[in-house]
Formats: structure tokens, C-alpha cells, sequence
């Protein structure tokens, strides 16, 4: 992955409000390891962040946003679309992360969570329209994602839910999704929930590998 995919993360992040003035970002390891991405490449992208006033760097203790981040981050050009994304890139995405984090979400998980898992599950139940079944959804995944406690996690999923609102996949989903295949769906999601409220990794990761097969399965026939 390219040097703009790791920029425009931690862009996105300080648009969205979900990093704020004195937060710590990741460590320059995990954004290494998770943008395939040399150290070098990491630390010139946060020089460049830094040079803009969105960051600084303390020896020793990490690399946090700045005071001044909300006055910086408006003088900046618009986000790079999320539609750049194909759907099946973002499914294949999807399958490899979601399950992964599963491991803290069973770790982490309040009860405070569980009741946002809940609701989102019952919102999704009785949605009128295919557009709030899919809001709620996505929720859903992004309270799971909350759960973990991580917010490079977090802001994953954000750019994930990102891609998801794109008209590509919008149309996909209007084509593939049957009554009949949103009420699996939804059992699903149930599974899911149930086995991280019983803190049951194996079943949890289990449950929310099916799914996204499931949902590959409808989106692409294969």
C-alpha cells in the first residue's frame, strides 16, 4: 500500500472528530505493519503530518495530535473519496479484518456495548427500507468495532463504513438482498452478538466469518 492510503487514515481520523487534540496515535510499528509500509515510509508521512501543525512527536512517549488540529484541518483540501474502493475490496478487506479484532472485542466488551449491539440488532429487525436496514448495519459492526477499545481499530471501520455508503456497493446490495436474505442476515448478526456477550471467541470469530462469507456469497456468487 501506497504512503497516500496510511495519510489519508490519519486524515480521515482528524476529520471525523474520532482522534482529538492530546490523543496518542498508533505506534509507528502498527501503522508499519498494518499499511505495509517501511518505518521510514511511516515516520516521512508523519514528518509531512507534522509540518502541517496536525501532529507532534515526543521523544519517548509517541506522536500525539496537536492543540491546534481543528483550525489546520479546514484549511486542508476535501478527503479522497472512499468510492475509490471496489466492493470486492472491500469484502476481501472485510473477511480478513473483522474476525481478527474479534479478540478484543471479547477482552474489552462492556455491558454499556452490549446494549448498543443490541439495539443496533433490533433498529436492523424492524427497518422499513432496505437504506435503514443497511444504517444499522453498518452501526452495528461500528459499535463491535468501538468494543475493541483501539482506536486505530475504530478508525478502520469508519473508512470501511465509508466505502459501504458508495453507490457501487448500494447498488450491489439493492440487487442481491432478498427478504428472505436479510432475515438471515439478521440471524446472523444475532449469532454474532450472542457469542461476543458470551465472550465465546472461537464461536464469535466463527459466526462473523460465515456472515461476510455469506454476504460475498450474495454480492458476487462466489
Amino acid at each position: 500500500m501506497k504512503t497516500g492510503g496510511l495519510r489519508d487514515f490519519i486524515l480521515d481520523n482528524l476529520r471525523a472528530g474520532r482522534w482529538r487534540a492530546g490523543d496518542r496515535l498508533p505506534p509507528e510499528r502498527s501503522l508499519s505493519e498494518q499499511f505495509t509500509l517501511s518505518r521510514g515510509s511511516v515516520r516521512k508521512v508523519l514528518q509531512d503530518l507534522r509540518g502541517l501543525g496536525l501532529i507532534e512527536q515526543t521523544v519517548g512517549s509517541g506522536t500525539y495530535v496537536t492543540d491546534g488540529v481543528d483550525a489546520v484541518i479546514r484549511t486542508l483540501p476535501a478527503a479522497r473519496p472512499a468510492a475509490q474502493t471496489s466492493p470486492a475490496e472491500l469484502m476481501e478487506a472485510r473477511i480478513a479484518f473483522e474476525p481478527a479484532v474479534l479478540e478484543l472485542v471479547v477482552a474489552h466488551a462492556t455491558a454499556a456495548d452490549f446494549e448498543r449491539m443490541d439495539e443496533c440488532c433490533e433498529r436492523a429487525e424492524a427497518a422499513q427500507t432496505l437504506e435503514e436496514f443497511e444504517h444499522w448495519d453498518g452501526l452495528l459492526h461500528e459499535a463491535i468495532a468501538g468494543a475493541t477499545r483501539n482506536s486505530f481499530v475504530t478508525g478502520v471501520f469508519g473508512l470501511m463504513n465509508q466505502a459501504r455508503a458508495q453507490t457501487e456497493w448500494g447498488a450491489l446490495k439493492r440487487r442481491s438482498v432478498t427478504p428472505e436474505r436479510r432475515r438471515h442476515y439478521q440471524q446472523e448478526h444475532r449469532r454474532l452478538v450472542q457469542a461476543i456477550k458470551a465472550r465465546d471467541l472461537e464461536q464469535a470469530r466463527s459466526a462473523a466469518l460465515a456472515h461476510l462469507e455469506h454476504v460475498r456469497r450474495n454480492l458476487f456468487g462466489s
